[in-house]
């Protein structure tokens, strides 16, 4: 599963973006879709999840009521939706797909296949 992750950008707090991830994969509909960031110096960190039919997702504290993961499967593609953006969300942003469901990926960080980054800069 190849994955091509888009949207990022330079922000200023309280502002939006939307990211978006295409998977080249015909099956993208069985997997398990899932957003991760890494800010410099720091560990990779868990964003959100969201399950094989879009209903079941899982959110990072740090970001829930914010950030909103939805797919749309007919393109293969997931997106990530962040609002109120902080300077803290600054970092790059990687998409991943996985076999599992949205808790284990939250829970264990993991994921089977994961794409090139895309940075997301929030200035204050």
């Amino acid at each position: 599963v190849q994955l091509q992750a888009s949207g990022g950008g330079l922000v200023q707090a309280g502002g939006s973006l939307r990211l978006s991830c295409e998977a080249s994969e015909r099956a993208f509909g069985r997997y398990t879709m899932a957003w991760f960031r890494q800010a410099p110096g720091k560990e990779r960190e868990f964003v959100a999840a969201v399950g094989w039919t879009g209903t079941n997702t899982n959110y990072a504290d740090s970001v829930k009521g914010r950030f909103t993961i939805s797919r749309e499967n007919a393109k293969n593609t997931v997106y990530l939706e962040m609002n109120s953006l902080k300077p803290e969300d600054t970092a790059v942003y990687h998409c991943a797909a996985d076999r599992t469901g949205p808790n284990i990926v939250a829970r264990y960080r993991r994921a089977d296949y994961w794409g090139k980054g895309t940075q997301v800069t929030v200035s204050s």
